[in-house]
């Protein structure tokens, strides 16, 4: 039996141009919110966890009012995090990015990142259906251990706030990715992280 998992993304963060590491979610994230919550309405799950911060957490809450038998619960290993530092097979283009990332900060997204795949990656018995609301980094994370792909590769994965990426791992099979950052359900105004041209 199949072990699906459903990575979300919260919605978009209010004043997060400004830099503010947490708050609320914007007008536009609730809406970016509700309508993940009406896509994934008819998903059979059998457990949810979300990020402590609070727009993950309000997105974990919009999300459990269109559906009331699922209770999501908060878990510290999908927490906002930076999983490496610099290697030196990493385009010299991320550098400027590493500038203000403490080497305590790296090392523990490092072992946060590592105690989240052994917990949610593991396998399972029976078909399951498991909900992850979290950060960008967190998802990438995941879709570049499931790829195999090197570990820096976590920065060049995105993810659009609300966008829906879905892993499943099939008995005596490794994970694979099914579906990557998946917008169908938000209109284009809706959407981040695409390119100008595509919003119009």
């Amino acid at each position: 039996m199949p072990h699906y998992l459903y990575l979300v993304r919260h919605g978009e963060q209010q004043d997060a141009e400004h830099g503010l590491p947490d708050g609320p979610l914007s007008p536009r994230g609730k809406r970016q919110a509700h309508l993940i919550a009406e896509r994934l309405g008819g998903v059979p799950f059998t457990g949810a966890w979300h990020s402590p911060l609070q727009r993950a957490a309000e997105t974990a809450d919009i999300i459990a009012e269109r559906l009331p038998a699922l209770t999501s619960e908060p878990s510290a290993l999908l927490m906002d995090c930076i999983p490496t530092g610099k290697t030196p097979e990493m385009p010299s283009a991320f550098d400027p990015f590493f500038g203000a990332v403490s080497e305590a900060q790296i090392e523990a997204g490092r072992a946060q990142m590592e105690d989240a795949a052994a917990e949610f990656l593991r396998s399972r018995r029976g078909e399951r259906h498991d909900l992850l609301i979290t950060h960008n980094f967190v998802i990438a994370w995941f879709v570049r251990e499931v790829l195999g792909a090197p570990d820096w590769r976590w920065i060049s994965i995105n993810q659009a706030n609300c966008g829906l990426t879905v892993l499943q791992q099939k008995p005596g099979r490794p994970w694979t990715l099914v579906t990557h950052n998946d917008l169908g359900h938000l209109p284009v105004e809706l959407r981040t992280g695409l390119p100008d041209q595509l919003l119009f």
